[in-house]
């Protein structure tokens, strides 16, 4: 049975430490793919700051060179709040021979019990917890745990120096860079 990594989250934009995560994962719950889901619409989070096609877009040209990596646009495509567990529903009927995981950062271990549906979605699929710094993998929930280089990389932080006019070289790819100077994304 093939073994896919979900990777959810907004990816506005994605940056190095999304890559570092979903490499980790990938090479230590040796998944066969990851398959990056960019959200229409955060439960969680403030709405995005780019239009979901940029955020899409971004996050292809990001993970552009990895054989084992692809964008699915599922929550993109239903254009409503992108609830987890009504993704996971719908992947798994989509693909019944396919063992899904999916991959979380150490913030979002914490936040697990305020998730929709928790309890329901810990049933359906296994969780596996990447660390990051000033986060604990600490769970009432059962979390696989995978280790990566603690770097403190956020998307909030290059937007944050993007408005600065600050440089965001090496925080994420140069194509990326490219697009989100081509098209003024944060500015």
């Amino acid at each position: 049975m093939k073994r896919i990594g979900l990777f959810g989250g907004t990816f506005d934009p994605p940056h190095y430490g999304h890559l570092l995560m979903a490499e980790h994962a990938y090479q230590q719950m040796e998944l066969d793919e990851v398959w990056f889901i960019p959200s229409f619409k955060p439960p969680h989070k403030e709405e995005a700051n780019t239009t979901a096609k940029d955020r899409v877009e971004m996050t292809r040209i990001a993970i552009q060179d990895h054989p084992a990596f692809s964008v699915h646009t599922i929550e993109v495509d239903r254009e409503e709040k992108s609830y987890t567990v009504h993704t996971i529903k719908l992947l798994q009927e989509q693909y019944p021979d396919v063992q899904f995981y999916f991959i979380i950062g150490g913030d979002m271990v914490e936040y697990l019990p305020n998730w929709y549906r928790i309890n329901e979605l810990m049933e359906l699929v296994p969780f596996i917890g990447v660390k990051r710094p000033g986060y604990t993998l600490d769970s009432i929930y059962n979390v696989e745990e995978v280790e990566m280089p603690l770097i403190e990389i956020s998307s909030t932080l290059i937007r944050d120096r993007l408005q600065s006019g600050e440089s965001v070289r090496y925080l994420t790819s140069p194509e990326v860079i490219a697009m989100i100077n081509k098209y003024q994304l944060y500015s």
